[in-house]
């Protein structure tokens, strides 16, 4: 039987950090379980004095297979009146928010709060996080305004889950952040590489994504010149991804560390068009995160079977079996180094059986099964 699904999160023309690319894809999903979507985006998402990036929107066509209604105004109250009543009288069978930042609770907790008096709609909130990474001032109480019209909530990994729980006792279940498999298929390293003019047999490890400071590049900056230091010949880095800090110290660290013939730099915003060819050019992704919840890489690297060095830290290490679909080490830059060589010694080959067994796990049907469970229960 068909529904009226909303999903209430970044979309087109907005590029929140996987965001965006993660509920375009639900929504196809839910369009090809016969479901009828719509996603509600915002007309403004972040105060640009707010926003850590170059620019809060991408360069990617328009989706043709989607509707999106870019409405919502993150910072204006009388929007989020105005969107909560008409999405009142849309009496949708269910809604899908995204919650990832406290700053979006007063917003989404308020349009909500309309949405619920039409006692029909069930809400459904995907948390990517509970607890922040940057804290600020007001997380807990605009969390706390937030999750009061959810019906249910869906967490990417077991450490939300239990800061989740620090909050309300709603129903709640962990879903694996699935496969981000709208980029493409995998195409052969040289190929890859050709593209981005790279050398083809240099061996090259990936740090990919925005870069901020719980994702511990300065850790794996540290790592190279130890590598560098080993005596034996270091990879290449290649550090694909716009910085969301200060980029000055981490230049300034590259020159103290004299590791910058080892880097290959390209540091803008990575469109969704080129995502393929920097995993595929890659022997290794590394993920040298100081702290974490889930990260949306991971998936990535499933679906283009390349092996990851992780740090134990949040769910990172359970989506990551150690020396099956690749290594898990401390996040300290020592381990870091000693990581890479063993993703080495072992090898690519060594990893691909796992790594095509435990991506078996990540189905966008095992989401979408749940979130209607979970309607249909609460």
């Amino acid at each position: 039987m068909q529904q009226k699904v909303i999903i209430i999160g970044s979309a087109w023309p907005l590029r929140g950090g996987g965001i965006a690319t993660f509920n375009e894809r639900l929504a196809r999903q839910f369009q090809a379980e016969g479901d009828k979507v719509i996603i509600y985006s915002f007309s403004l998402q972040y105060p640009s004095l707010l926003f850590p990036g170059k620019s809060q929107y991408g360069t990617e066509p328009q989706p043709t297979d989607l509707c999106i209604k870019s409405i919502i105004n993150a910072i204006n109250p009388l929007n989020w009146i105005k969107v909560g009543k008409q999405l009142q009288k849309e009496k949708a069978d269910l809604i899908v928010v995204r919650y990832w930042l406290p700053f979006m609770g007063p917003c989404l907790g308020t349009i909500l709060r309309w949405v619920k008096k039409n006692q029909h709609t069930k809400i459904i909130c995907i948390a990517d996080n509970v607890i922040p990474h940057e804290k600020r001032p007001g997380d807990h109480a605009f969390t706390r305004y937030f999750m009061g019209p959810i019906h249910a909530f869906i967490t990417l990994s077991e450490k939300v889950f239990q800061d989740l729980r620090l909050f309300t006792t709603k129903p709640a279940e962990v879903v694996i952040h699935p496969l981000y498999d709208n980029f493409g298929e995998a195409i052969p390293k040289t190929t890859a590489r050709a593209v981005l003019g790279l050398p083809k047999e240099v061996p090259i490890i990936l740090f990919f994504g925005f870069i901020r400071a719980y994702k511990g590049l300065d850790l794996l900056l540290r790592a190279m010149a130890i590598l560098k230091q080993s005596g034996n010949t270091p990879p290449r880095l290649l550090i694909a991804g716009e910085f969301y800090e200060d980029q000055a110290k981490y230049e300034s660290l590259i020159d103290e560390l004299n590791i910058r013939e080892l880097l290959i730099l390209r540091t803008d915003f990575i469109p969704d068009n080129e995502v393929r060819n920097y995993l595929c050019a890659a022997d290794f992704v590394i993920q040298p995160y100081k702290h974490a919840t889930q990260s949306g890489i991971t998936p990535l690297s499933y679906h283009f079977e390349k092996p990851m060095l992780v740090t134990h830290v949040g769910a990172l290490p359970a989506m990551v079996p150690h020396e099956k679909a690749g290594i898990v080490t401390e996040p300290d830059a020592e381990a870091i180094a000693k990581g890479i060589q063993q993703l080495y010694s072992l090898g690519e080959d060594h990893f691909l059986f796992h790594l095509r067994e435990e991506k078996k796990k990540y189905s966008w049907e095992v989401l979408t099964g749940a979130i209607r469970r979970l309607a249909q229960e609460s």
